[in-house]
């Protein structure tokens, strides 16, 4: 049953996630401030710093919630 139940998670987290991404998309949020941009003829690199950091600071703060 343990099993199961983790599965489950897996699935709501990985369908939140997906309609998270597809929320901000519609959102149009580029740039960030602390997002680096590479433009050049036939390259486009976008880091974006300030989302990772976002995303990361609230995964942890959810997963200590969680343990707790």
């Amino acid at each position: 049953m343990p099993i199961r139940s983790w599965l489950i998670y897996a699935v709501m987290i990985f369908l939140g996630a997906l309609v998270l991404s597809q929320v901000i998309d519609m959102m149009n949020p580029d740039p960030m401030p602390l997002d680096i941009a590479i433009n050049r003829q036939n390259l486009h690199i976008h880091i974006p710093l300030l989302y990772s950091l976002g995303t990361s600071v609230s995964m942890a703060l959810l997963f200590w919630w969680w343990r707790r």
